[in-house]
Order: structure tokens, then sequence, then C-alpha cells
């Protein structure tokens, strides 16, 4: 649906402090009534706005509930494997993580940069675009990224382990929650799991963690203050339960749901099902659209996502590259916010699409469409790799991980790679 044209508040607002700050200076008195009145009026504003109703057929159709959730999902296997294969599971879990790994840390540099900005980047150094391999340079080498890792730690010559990131942060804490609480973990074991390691979050988990942290239960968390619900903070998070629910859609989806649960609502806790699902059935299926499919009847047939990666997997056919795939997102989600899920969703279906069986191809394309492109990046990198295993990603993008990851998780802040693939499978076998 169309979004409402809004007026330039953020230029307004901008020229408005101009004036004031130029007024004072001219000595102007009284400028703090007229900007109470403006602080009112705003205020005034946005109580309309949560007061408007919203449309209650759609809202039945978009439920938060697991049970309803459940009755609305088209037709699927919900189970592909029946038993556990150890080799298999092996192979495609170290191809998912480090295809996560890969993609995260070729996105990270240039996340949400414009598609022509990246092309002249690239061009201005020699670089092929697509990227074939990392950025060899940084605008900002000495910024540290979560306070934690420089970005030349994401550059050719520069990577030594994998360097800090969210998106790589949040697998490895769902791989703690499954550790300390069981696979059959709760949404309030996911909350507690959040206060106890996580020491800081952006846009709705920031939000979800602070009222967290305030007392608020994980029944409202995700509720209060919070306009981030369908962004794709959730979906960024629900990669280890993919991992540790190889060929299980549905309990891939149940575990994604209990933890997106605690910061997001409606199509964000989708995003999150329909990602961990999809996941879960590529460790099976071996084909990475093929487990898109089957991630889609873990979420609801009527949902704006479902209809959306419908529309997604229907064009793929025409999307033959990354300025394919990003103009046609352009076309069908003009005004939505580069960072939701939806719009993410579907370029990260088409550099999954586009790369085959190739993960270093679906990351890099994934990451030349842009929006939240190390977020898509990581994802695309971790559904191609648990389709394709090891042989789908070429050694250049992981010899440099040098067996260690780096996160800023309270008392967690560096795992080695092998440790955290012999962890997940140890928990990935129980549920057989």
């Amino acid at each position: 649906m169309p979004y409402p044209k809004l007026p330039n508040l953020h230029e307004k607002i901008n020229r408005l402090y101009d004036y004031v700050s130029l007024r004072h200076e001219y000595g102007a008195k009284g400028l703090e009534t007229p900007l109470l009145d403006l602080e009112k009026a705003v205020d005034d504003t946005l109580e309309k706005i949560l007061a408007a109703p919203v449309d209650e057929i759609l809202r039945a159709k978009e439920p938060d509930c697991l049970e309803a959730i459940k009755k609305l999902r088209p037709d699927g296997p919900r189970r592909i494997w029946k038993k556990f294969d150890a080799d298999v599971y092996a192979d495609r879990l170290a191809g998912a993580f480090l295809g996560r790994m890969a993609g995260c840390t070729l996105g990270a540099i240039v996340e949400l940069w414009d598609v022509s900005e990246m092309e002249k980047y690239a061009a201005h150094y020699g670089l092929a675009f697509p990227p074939k391999n990392y950025w060899t340079h940084t605008p900002w080498p000495y910024h540290l990224r979560y306070g934690k890792s420089a970005c030349s730690d994401y550059t050719l010559g520069g990577i030594k382990g994998v360097p800090v990131d969210d998106d790589i942060t949040y697998t490895l804490l769902g791989l703690l929650i499954a550790e300390d609480c069981g696979l059959g973990f709760t949404r309030e074991d996911a909350a507690n799991a959040w206060v106890k390691y996580l020491p800081y979050a952006c846009t709705g988990e920031d939000i979800a963690l602070k009222n967290l942290k305030s007392g608020v239960s994980v029944k409202d968390s995700a509720d209060i203050g919070n306009p981030f619900c369908q962004w794709i903070g959730a979906d960024i998070r629900c990669d280890p339960f993919g991992y540790l629910a190889p060929g299980l859609p549905e309990k891939a989806a149940a575990m994604a749901y209990n933890e997106s649960y605690v910061s997001h609502r409606r199509n964000g806790i989708y995003g999150s099902m329909f990602f961990a699902a999809a996941i879960a059935a590529a460790f099976a299926t071996g084909d990475a659209i093929e487990a898109v499919r089957i991630g889609m009847t873990e979420i609801p047939a009527e949902c704006s996502l479902y209809k959306d990666i419908e529309w997604a997997l229907s064009v793929c056919p025409t999307v033959r590259d990354y300025k394919d795939g990003r103009a046609a997102v352009d076309e069908r989600f003009a005004g939505m916010h580069p960072v939701h899920t939806n719009n993410n969703a579907c370029l990260t279906i088409f550099g999954v699409s586009i790369g085959g069986g190739d993960t270093g191809r679906a990351i890099s394309e994934t990451v030349a469409m842009g929006m939240d492109n190390d977020c898509t990046g990581a994802t695309a990198g971790s559904l191609a790799g648990a389709a394709a295993g090891m042989a789908g990603l070429s050694p250049h993008w992981y010899k440099d991980f040098d067996n260690t990851v780096f996160s800023y998780l309270n008392h967690n802040d560096e795992f080695t790679i092998d440790d955290v693939l012999r962890r997940f499978a140890a928990l990935a076998e129980k549920n057989f």
C-alpha cells in the first residue's frame, strides 16, 4: 500500500534550530515559549497518530500469538529430516555460519550506502562490482563499530578474525540462549538472556532492552515506545534457530518466534520465523529457493510479508543482477524504510536466486543491492551456505577469519569458530 506523503519535517526542524541560534545571537528574547508550543504540538500530533484506528481485518490476518499464527499457515512439511545426519549437517553448518560471517563482513562498511555510491567507490579503487572479495579500503579506517572493531578490520588485509557486528553477535546470543535454557526456551528465557548478555542494542532492540531493564515484562517489551517493531532486527537474529533445528522448519520457526517476540510484532516476527524455517529447510533440501518456499509455510498466508515473498519468487526469473533486484524493490516498496523487514527480505531472496549454488556470488550480489546490506548479506550467506555447504564458499571469503569471532556480549567477547560449530552440533542432535 502507498505510504502517506509527509512534509519534509527534518529540513524544517533543522532550519528552525538555525534561526533560533541566529535570533539568539541577535539578542532576541522569549524564544523558549514558541519552542515549548511546538513541542506540545508535536506531542499532540503523535497522540492523534497513535489513536488512529488500525485495519482490524488486516490485524486478524497478522496475529502476534504463536498458536494463532499456526492456524493461518499454509500446508507445509513441518519436519523434513527424520534423523540427524551428522556429516551432512557439519558441512552445511560450516557453510552457513561462515557464509553469514562473510556476508556481514562484506556489507558492514558499506551499510545503507546507495548503489551508485558503492559502484563509484569500487571504480575508484579499481575493484570489481559486485565485489568478488572484501573491500580494500574504507572511508573511516579508525572508526570503531560497536565500540570494538575498527572499520579497517573489515577490509582485505585488515581482517584478523570476524570483526564485531550486531548481526554476528545475535547469532552467538541465540546459541547462548539455547545452551542456558534448552531448546524449548520461552519468551521469558530469551528476555532474561538479553538482560544478562546484551550491554546495548539498536532501534527496536534498544527500546525492548531498555524496557526490560526498567522492569517491563516480555509481554509488553516490544509494544512500549517502539515504532521499529516491523523492521529487520528480529530476522537478523534468527539464524541460530535454523542451525539448531536442521530439517525441522516448524521447530526453527517456533524458537525464532519466542526470541523475536521480545522486540518485534507482526511482520517483524514473521521475518524471523520465515528465515529461521528457510535456513532449517536448506539443510535438508540443498536448494535455497526450495527452502524459501518451505519457509513461507511457517507464516500466515495472508500477511504482507508472505505476499511480498510470493511476489519476489514470481519475479526472480527476471532478476538477473543487483541492478534488476534493487529496481524491482524500489518500485514495489516506494516509501518503505530501508531497514524494514519486507523490502530487505525480497533483496535477500533475489541475491540467493542469482547466486545459485555459489554462496560467494549470493552475498556479493545481495550486498551490491544496498539497503540494510550487512544484514541481507549475512542472511543470504547463511541461507545459501546451509544449502550448498562448504563447496559453495570459496576459501578467500573465510581464510583470514583465523578461527575467531569477536562480539560485544557481556563476558563473551571472543569465540573460536570450531567451538561454535561444535556447540551448535551438540544441541542440534538433541532435536532428534
